[in-house]
């Protein structure tokens, strides 16, 4: 079948095809105009998650990202947020609604506050934008101004929903801190009495840096002994004993010149015999000095040995005491950690901010999302169109007709040699000959020969 055969099938069933097209339009029209129309509002919020906790400074991770704004989406359509919505817009006092309430199926056992609150679900939506932190609320109805409203409301709810969830979490987190604070502390006042009282039972005192005072005591003392020890050497080249040498040097060069009795030869004696008595002095001094470093040094030495030897007899205690020390420490540690999250939950447990920005309310949509009528009218009369089409050539399939010389070739399967025209075709207007014959319409004397 060629391009030609089949315009001439179409043309030939030319009624069907309008007929089913005008059914189709008709019908979609009357759709049109009975169905009931459903209006969309839009709000929108901001999602703050890319800037940091006012609180904790904390800014959430990619990875948990894509969860959250899908718990968000989710919570949007929640019933406790479309409670909230209920009962926000006063739905329990209105007369329009309890009369929609008690029209409804005698099956239906619900509460007006569940079944409002399904009525809210059920045309509630929320999507976040493409490339963005923005999350659009949107609310289906059949009223524009319901529409609105709701939308409105769903964005207060959920910002109202969004705090009072935070503020709560933060508050059991907070309790929950101060019972493990409390139970630190305990194990903490019990871990201190039980270090004081095995120092009074063994009389050792840890300091600050964890040493009983015997050790270090030990360390003093090895400190000591381990130094330099400077004493006074007993030798002949004190004060004295150079005046002495010098003297004696004066008292031989004067022998040469002046007599044995000469003053100031016997006065040179006299002071001889002075720094004589002095040099001893200094002799046996030096002597003490050196007796009583040597036993100072004896003396230090003996003690260190003694402090070893105390410090070694209750070493296990004094690790024993450390062990208590540690514990002591590690439960201080708890308890201000516990203490200090705590009161960082308690600080959060006031905030006013929920991590979500409130941008522009809805607006009163002025067109209705559905139906949309030039394009239902047009799929219509587009699908009775097909429709049409479809069952002219079911009905050419099963009722073949022949209708030109292609299709009498075709069905006979012999050649055409000429096709005779009845001359009343002659006397007809020539402008539309070619166009009857392209359509196949036959005269009254058509006559089809073949070989």
């Amino acid at each position: 079948m060629n391009l030609i055969q089949f315009v001439r099938i179409i043309w030939a069933r030319r009624l069907v095809i309008l007929l089913s097209t005008l059914i189709c339009a008709v019908a979609g029209i009357t759709v049109v105009q009975l169905v009931t129309p459903k209006y969309v509002a839009q709000s929108r919020i901001m999602l703050d998650v890319v800037k940091p906790d006012p609180v904790t400074g904390q800014v959430m991770a990619t990875a948990f990202l894509r969860a959250y704004t899908k718990t968000q989406i989710e919570l949007m359509k929640d019933e406790q947020v479309a409670r909230m919505v209920v009962q926000d817009l006063g739905w329990e006092n209105d007369p329009a609604w309890q009369r929609r309430y008690q029209e409804r199926k005698s099956t239906d056992d619900r509460t007006f506050q569940r079944w409002a609150a399904q009525q809210v679900m059920d045309g509630a939506n929320a999507r976040l934008i493409e490339g963005s932190n923005i999350l659009e609320i949107s609310y289906t109805s059949e009223s524009p101004a319901r529409a609105k409203q709701v939308a409105d409301a769903l964005r207060k709810a959920y910002l109202a929903l969004t705090l009072q969830s935070r503020r709560e979490a933060a508050r059991r987190n907070a309790d929950w801190y101060d019972g493990q604070a409390a139970k630190a502390r305990q194990l903490l006042v019990q871990a201190e009495a039980a270090k004081s009282k095995y120092e009074r039972e063994t009389g050792i005192v840890l300091q600050d840096d964890r040493t009983d005072i015997d050790s270090a005591r030990l360390a003093a003392l090895a400190q000591q002994a381990g130094g330099p020890i400077f004493a006074p050497m007993v030798q002949d080249n004190g004060v004295a004993t150079a005046q002495l040498a010098q003297l004696d040097v004066d008292i031989a060069t004067a022998s040469k010149t002046l007599g044995v009795n000469h003053p100031q030869l016997i006065e040179m004696r006299r002071r001889r015999e002075v720094l004589v008595q002095q040099a001893a002095q200094e002799k046996r001094a030096a002597a003490m000095a050196a007796g009583a470093a040597g036993a100072a040094a004896q003396a230090t030495a003996g003690l260190m040995e003694q402090q070893k030897a105390k410090v070694m007899a209750q070493r296990e205690k004094v690790e024993r005491l450390r062990l208590m020390q540690d514990e002591i420490s590690l439960r201080r540690d708890q308890y201000n950690r516990a203490v200090a999250r705590s009161a960082q939950l308690r600080q959060e447990a006031d905030v006013v901010e929920s991590g979500v920005t409130e941008l522009g309310g809805a607006v009163t949509p002025q067109f209705p999302v559905f139906p949309k009528k030039p394009l239902m009218i047009g799929g219509a009369t587009a699908a009775g169109a097909g429709l049409g089409l479809f069952m002219a050539l079911l009905l050419e399939l099963f009722g073949r007709k022949i209708r030109s010389a292609d299709d009498l070739q075709q069905a006979a399967d012999a050649p055409v040699l000429a096709i005779l025209q009845s001359p009343l075709g002659e006397t007809r207007s020539r402008i539309g000959a070619p166009i009857k014959e392209l359509l196949g319409r036959r005269g009254r004397g058509i006559k089809l020969s073949r070989a």
